[in-house]
């Protein structure tokens, strides 16, 4: 038997948006995929986690210990992760960390609404990510199973400039590749991490991208017709219920 973290696992929609801007393009498509989903029947249970206003701590010297000593037993059961505790810090750092990681467990759609910030993730959605990713956590500790296995993953990308196949900065792009590396490696399957990227976002206000606004208009299009389109694909192929949390740039 699968092993849980007390609750079973719920059919839902996990939503992360990363943006500190007002103004978030990121933001705003990651909204639309929501709203999409449950005008699509995918209705339920709603919640919203904004990571950038509420941020998730970050990890300190009791996680890692903690982390590297359950690491060095192999595989443990999320409900045996305690008795490794050997400090009220490593105790903490487990409490910040085990809703996180059952909500992830819970979800069957993670939706991200993440900003390029140096051409990579923000801080707000780094933070999550090292804390969720707690050694073997997503493994089952019983069948060697991958726990995430049929979770998907949509992670809705906006950068400022042109960062896609075939641009000059097309290697200074480590947003998508970094994260399809981080959920692979939880053990979601590359078929379902899905990613809808929006480009030069800024080309209304940076100079240099001024004869770029024709390419922004199309590129911001095309991100909105295809989240509508894969929101409501995977809201008629997922039972309802939404479980929504968001990791808050213009971009």
């Amino acid at each position: 038997m699968t092993e849980t973290l007390t609750e079973q696992r719920t059919p839902g929609l996990l939503h992360l948006d990363a943006s500190h801007a007002a103004d978030s393009v990121s933001k705003r498509l990651a909204g639309m995929f929501a709203r999409t989903w449950r005008d699509a029947g995918g209705a339920g249970g709603y919640r919203y986690r904004d990571l950038a206003a509420e941020p998730v701590p970050l990890i300190g010297p009791a996680y890692c210990a903690l982390g590297m000593r359950v690491e060095r037993s192999g595989v443990v059961a999320a409900a045996d992760v305690p008795g490794y505790c050997e400090s009220g810090a490593e105790r903490r750092e487990w409490a910040q960390t085990r809703p996180l990681v059952a909500e992830l467990r819970a979800a069957r759609v993670l939706l991200l609404g993440v900003p390029m910030y140096n051409f990579s993730v923000p801080a707000s959605l780094k933070a999550w990510i090292d804390r969720v990713g707690f050694p073997g956590i997503f493994t089952d500790p019983v069948t060697g199973a991958d726990l995430l296995a049929h979770t998907t993953v949509v992670a809705v990308l906006a950068r400022g400039g042109r960062y896609g196949p075939g641009s000059p900065r097309e290697h200074c792009d480590f947003q998508e590749p970094y994260l399809r590396a981080h959920f692979g490696k939880l053990g979601v399957r590359a078929d379902r991490i899905h990613v809808v990227a929006a480009e030069l976002t800024r080309a209304g206000d940076i100079p240099t991208l001024a004869g770029c606004t024709e390419q922004a208009t199309r590129s911001s299009a095309a991100a909105r017709e295809r989240v509508r389109a894969l929101a409501t694909e995977l809201a008629e192929g997922v039972p309802a219920g939404v479980l929504h949390i968001s990791v808050g740039g213009s971009a």
